[in-house]
């Protein structure tokens, strides 16, 4: 189900194809996150005209609103968000511990009270596994415990244990319903590596996780208040020890400089709100860096967002124009500056991409290097 294309010459950057039952990813990729069944602003329409190949949602937010009834009378999620490509679910294990109140986590799941409307639930990791197959999702992730930045070690090594007994039975039930099913190989489970700031920690995760065979594997616990360089060199830490011919992901992490960093390492998949939520608030990220479309400077100025930009937004509407919907509180604008920012997102890892197909990654990431974001 992953196959690595080519390896550039210089770095552990890898170009590869995840198959899956909607289509094959090509990556490295980026993944826009579609929460609530939704690229916030932006139709499914419009992530294709983007050129994405996977969206991800969230399974804590789905399972309570609309509920998993709604979206099963639909035919599941493909068909209740009309996206007829590969879908990612996050297990909504981050959600839980920073949304939720009266949170209870024990041996057999988490307890807590939904933050919508205050309603008492209890998630296991087969339950979140069984919610993820009726929504036909086609890669999952399994139920584990985030913790804040910073934490204790003897938390952060308990939280680990946890993780991984998690993980355990998460692949057991994940089996179990694939037979059921009859949709055995056509998903996939990856395994989620924990571990904090420590790095024996981030080690024996990851170990521990490949032992247990999942289809892939994704690093999280980062881009949760750390500093860069440390989020790098946990990075670093858990990626040494994951298989070369099995896909790996970068939970949560997203500002182009951090791609350059984590694909050099040899990751393939990312997922971030920046793009979507940055853009509401009048951000647009550009090969020349990011600017700040509210600002006066922009009032007559009728370039596009980027002259180096093919997207609909830039071939069509000014910054002086996209301003005044700002400005205006015209919901258009933010819906352009998502548009566009999706589209820069998603085309900058294909162009990445490209460079590690032609041996010259390390000349694009220098390209990058003295752009502010």
């Amino acid at each position: 189900m992953f196959k690595i294309i080519h390896k550039d010459k210089f770095t552990n950057a890898r170009a590869g194809v995840i198959e899956t039952a909607h289509g094959d990813i090509e990556t490295p990729v980026f993944m826009p996150v579609g929460t609530q069944a939704t690229v916030k602003a932006l139709s499914s329409e419009d992530v294709k005209y983007c050129g994405a190949s996977v969206i991800l949602g969230n399974t804590y937010h789905l399972y309570l609103r609309p509920g998993m009834e709604i979206i099963k009378n639909a035919g599941g999620l493909h068909k209740f968000m009309s996206w007829d490509k590969t879908i990612l679910t996050d297990s909504g294990g981050f959600q839980v511990f920073s949304l939720a109140t009266l949170m209870k986590v024990k041996e057999e799941g988490v307890e807590f009270n939904s933050h919508v409307d205050g309603s008492r639930h209890f998630l296991t990791p087969e339950k979140v596994v069984q919610l993820q197959h009726e929504l036909g999702s086609d890669i999952m992730m399994p139920l584990d415990e985030c913790l804040h930045y910073p934490s204790a070690k003897d938390k952060a090594e308990q939280s680990l244990a946890l993780t991984n007994r998690w993980a355990k039975r998460s692949k057991e039930e994940f089996s179990r319903v694939s037979e059921r099913c009859k949709v055995k190989g056509e998903r996939l489970l990856f395994g989620i590596v924990q571990g904090s700031t420590y790095p024996d920690l981030r080690k024996r995760a990851a170990e521990e996780l490949v032992d247990m065979n999942f289809d892939g594997y994704s690093i999280g616990g980062l881009s949760v208040g750390e500093p860069a360089e440390l989020m790098y060199e946990m990075m670093e830490n858990a990626v040494r020890y994951l298989p070369l011919d099995k896909p790996r992901y970068t939970m949560g992490v997203g500002m182009p400089h951090d791609f350059f960093e984590a694909i050099e390492m040899g990751i393939d998949m990312f997922d971030c709100v920046v793009p979507t939520r940055n853009a509401r608030n009048g951000a647009a990220y550009t090969n020349e860096g990011r600017l700040i479309i509210r600002n006066g400077e922009y009032s007559k100025d009728l370039r596009p967002l980027s002259e180096s930009c093919s997207c609909i937004v830039c071939k069509n509407y000014s910054r002086s124009y996209i301003r005044h919907l700002f400005n205006t509180e015209e919901i258009l604008g933010l819906r352009l500056t998502s548009l566009h920012n999706v589209y820069f997102y998603v085309n900058l890892l294909d162009r990445i991409r490209e460079a590690i197909n032609e041996d010259r990654f390390l000349e694009l990431k220098k390209e990058f290097k003295d752009k502010t974001f």
